[in-house]
């Protein structure tokens, strides 16, 4: 993970990333997700599907 000021970028840009190219995400990864994404209450997320 990046520095702490930026965690919430950083998994906003993942988790938009996986969104827009369809792509699976394994048990682990999603608990690690959902643990750092819960420090981000006012988050949200854009992105154009791919294709």
């Amino acid at each position: 993970m990046p520095a702490p000021q930026v965690h919430c970028r950083y998994v906003g840009e993942w988790v938009a990333t996986k969104h827009r190219w369809a792509l699976s995400v394994d048990p682990a990864e999603r608990e690690a997700l959902l643990r750092y994404a819960a420090g981000c209450p006012n988050a949200v997320l854009a992105f154009d599907w791919a294709g």
